[in-house]
């Protein structure tokens, strides 16, 4: 995953895991924690869908700077 930065340029992500969270047992310490290192979180919809509810989960991918281009 690439990320151009404001001073134009490229951080490089190397993708961990992608993981379903159900709504109810979000494990936001996991998700939103200090890493120690710098991290990337993409957090969207996901799991079943409900026309009452919505998305019934979250899909979550976790990622770390690998290197940044110039």
């Amino acid at each position: 995953m690439e990320i151009e930065r404001k001073d134009r340029s490229t951080a490089v992500f190397s993708v961990d895991a992608v993981e379903l969270y159900p709504k109810d047992r979000f494990p936001s310490d996991k998700v939103y924690g200090d890493t120690g290192r710098p991290e990337l979180r993409l957090i969207t919809c996901g799991g079943g869908f409900s026309k009452k509810t919505g998305y019934l989960g979250n899909v979550v991918a976790y990622a770390h700077l690998t290197r940044t281009k110039p």
